[in-house]
């Protein structure tokens, strides 16, 4: 599989560019994403030249405002972060990028709850850091996340299938573009939309329908910005549950009363939160091989990531 790529805080990878000398080594980054993704690292802090150590930041004023101030001496370097960030980004868009994981309460990488002092030194966890604020405006559709909040298995598993995703609407965006292939990207998604987003699935449905009422360039950033808003949407159990019974539809004609048993067995234990939701997914896998079932076999939602991450195995 050829790698996806993504950017990184370089402290996050282990390289000791933080302002004492040191590091922040996350081993889920480096050691089981690094096998399905290339890394793009980036230091804000180094990378505008504030050196290394140097003194530590954090952010004061205006939430949506904030300025960049050492912490002892007071030195402001708001308008040098901001100027070299405005810069970065611009160069990030020949790299291609499917997803970025920031580093967690930094004043130029926090993704979000980054602590912003008032004049008076009363915190509040209100801001974002002032590179990934910079990126996020600049890439509002790329999946982004940051390293404390990848402990959480649901938001690890949205932020992984984003970016796989995200990767094949790339691919199929960089072809000749056709109404055609909007509407075969749709149906081989159209589970896994659902399980995000009811609402956007019915919305993203009609819009298809209709392609023929757009051009190609206005159809296709349509669609990629509903497609995403539909993905970040997080999946619950009785989203799936909705799905799992969706499927189960495509079987009645084809598996025996005893399969239809069985089927619903195991997703009445996974709707009670007994079993993971590897497991019936398992079985309709199995059963979409054995009965040759066309339109799920090309369904995403049956294998929207590599199995060896084991996304899907919490119960």
């Amino acid at each position: 599989m050829e790698q996806i790529k993504i950017g990184v805080s370089s402290c996050l990878l282990g390289k000791e560019v933080r302002y004492n000398g040191g590091h922040s080594l996350d081993r889920y980054v480096t050691g089981t994403l690094s096998d399905y993704f290339q890394f793009v690292d980036i230091c804000p802090e180094v990378e505008a030249g504030f050196g290394i150590p140097r003194e530590t930041m954090r952010l004061v004023g205006d939430p949506e405002t904030p300025r960049l101030v050492t912490t002892k001496t007071k030195k402001d370097f708001t308008e040098k972060m901001l100027s070299w960030a405005k810069r970065r980004v611009v160069e990030l868009e020949k790299e291609d990028l499917c997803g970025f994981i920031f580093k967690k309460n930094s004043p130029s990488s926090g993704m979000e709850r980054v602590r912003i002092y008032t004049e008076k030194g009363m915190p509040s966890n209100r801001g974002a850091g002032m590179f990934a604020k910079a990126f996020m405006d600049h890439f509002p559709l790329v999946p982004v996340e940051e390293d404390g909040r990848l402990n959480d298995p649901g938001l690890r598993e949205n932020f992984i299938e984003r970016i796989f995703a995200f990767r094949r609407w790339r691919q199929i965006a960089a072809e000749r573009r056709s109404r055609g292939k909007i509407v075969a990207f749709h149906t081989a998604h159209k589970l896994q939309i659902m399980s995000h987003s009811i609402k956007h699935y019915r919305e993203m449905g009609s819009f298809v329908a209709h392609a023929k009422n757009f051009d190609h360039k206005s159809l296709y950033e349509k669609y990629e910005e509903l497609f995403m808003q539909a993905l970040s949407l997080k999946t619950t159990v009785k989203k799936n549950v909705n799905v799992l019974q969706h499927m189960a539809g495509y079987f009645k004609k084809q598996i025996s009363g005893d399969e239809k048993q069985e089927l619903q067995e195991v997703i009445s234990q996974y709707h009670r939160e007994f079993v993971p939701l590897i497991v019936p997914i398992t079985l309709f896998n199995h059963y979409v091989r054995k009965y040759d079932q066309k339109y799920l076999q090309d369904q995403y939602y049956l294998h929207p990531h590599p199995i060896e991450l084991k996304l899907r195995n919490r119960v």
